[in-house]
């Protein structure tokens, strides 16, 4: 397969796998095969220098059989019909695994968000959810921050669905998407919730196999949001990173990079690239850190055919949403590699999104050791039924998280049956 293979495609052969491995009824694998509604909208949009552009963006819902569609909205130059759907089915089974009531969908549009000043961000945002319309919603479909987005564009959307709405009804409106700041009604702890995640699943795992975390190396790629929470957070708990990447480059430091000084020039120069106490590293070198840990945090299909034959880390744990193909997948699990896959580690971000949305249709506010508290807890249970299907049915991780998931689907179809 290539590096930038047909994501649909390669999340559609997951699914098979599962499904095959479950025996999943034909009935609802006919229904879960395909997205319930793919929108895609073109909007015009006028730039600063008073020209107008058009605009492509995408809402993929994929189910909603267990409650409202979920999902991000990506801004990023790679966005077409086949990753968003892709991502949307992932997003229902990421649902389905935490046991939250939502289901999953994805959206985005189609344009490199650097291109671009923040007066025209803010006019394409709004002009999307206009374009949207009633196909999203605080009981439909709610949207979060995905690639190239976070909360100034979750607030812009927040605030553009409220008013189309009659003034008594915009405060019920609030919660139409989650990953808003805290003023605009966000949860505390949302910013670094798939970070925090993914180290309260490693921690269940890594007890599991008898691996001790303090002392232990890792490195990051995508030193974005997800990558520098989780590397901050693993620091924080006796870790130590030595190498990391994102679009401007790859350094590493056999000694050692502080993740929180780091994270500090990242947000000062958009990059780790010329950061003073690390030297530079091209993929080979990257890709081979001796290091116990690689977390992917960056975008789909990195690790490949091409990429996985010089990882030499115990653990993969993927931050990002289809970071590794399944041929790497595999050459990776024959050398003993484990993979925790994206549906698990990384599914603290809708756990709390779905935290936010519950204070925002009750009116509270949660505190930060609250969400946390919440967080670990549900990450916990998911990490350890994963665990426990792997033995029951003698599968790898992916698919056990997959079964899992596929199962609650299924129960619910079944209960439900199809109208009429």
């Amino acid at each position: 397969m290539s590096d930038r293979m047909n994501l649909f495609e390669m999340a559609t052969a997951q699914f098979k796998k599962a499904a095959a491995a479950m025996k999943l009824d034909p009935h609802v694998y006919a229904v879960l095969s395909e997205p319930q509604n793919e929108i895609v909208v073109n909007f015009p949009v006028t730039l600063d220098d008073g020209s107008i552009k058009v605009f492509r963006g995408y809402r993929i819902q994929h189910n909603n059989t267990n409650g409202p569609y979920k999902g991000g909205i990506r801004f990023h130059q790679s966005v077409d019909l086949a990753e968003v759907k892709a991502l949307a089915q992932w997003m229902t089974w990421k649902s389905a695994l935490m046991g939250i009531p939502m289901g999953g969908a994805k959206g985005g549009v189609t344009l490199n968000p650097r291109e671009y000043s923040e007066g025209e961000l803010r006019r394409i945002t709004r002009r999307f959810t206009y374009a949207l319309g009633n196909n999203i919603g605080p009981e439909y479909d709610i949207p979060a921050p995905d690639v190239g987005t976070g909360p100034r564009e979750m607030v812009w959307m927040m605030d553009t669905y409220m008013t189309m709405y009659n003034a008594s009804d915009r405060n019920a409106t609030r919660g139409v998407v989650t990953g808003k700041s805290i003023l605009s009604g966000g949860s505390l702890g949302r910013d670094k919730a798939t970070g925090q995640g993914l180290v309260f699943c490693f921690e269940v795992w890594a007890k599991h196999v008898g691996f001790k975390i303090p002392g232990s190396t890792f490195f990051v790629q995508g030193y974005g949001n997800v990558g520098s929470w989780a590397a901050r957070i693993m620091q924080d708990g006796g870790s130590r990173m030595l190498a990391a990447s994102d679009h401007t480059g790859a350094i590493g430091n056999d000694d050692g990079i502080d993740a929180h000084d780091l994270a500090k020039h990242v947000a000062k120069t958009g990059g780790v690239k010329g950061y003073a106490k690390a030297k530079a590293l091209d993929d080979p070198a990257f890709y081979g850190t001796k290091a116990d840990i690689f977390i992917p945090a960056a975008l789909e299909c990195t690790i490949n055919v091409e990429t996985e034959k010089y990882i030499k880390a115990k653990f993969v744990v993927e931050g990002a949403n289809g970071p590794t193909t399944p041929d790497a997948e595999k050459n990776m699990m024959d050398r003993g590699i484990t993979v925790i896959p994206d549906i698990l580690a990384n599914s603290g971000g809708v756990t709390v999104s779905y935290f936010e949305w519950v204070q925002n249709k009750i009116s509270e506010v949660w505190d930060l050791e609250r969400v946390d508290a919440e967080l670990k807890k549900m990450m916990t249970r998911s990490t350890e039924h994963v665990i426990e299907e792997m033995k029951t049915r003698n599968v790898d991780p992916r698919t056990a998280a997959m079964t899992l998931a596929l199962s609650r689907i299924e129960a619910a179809h079944r209960e439900r049956g199809i109208f009429p």
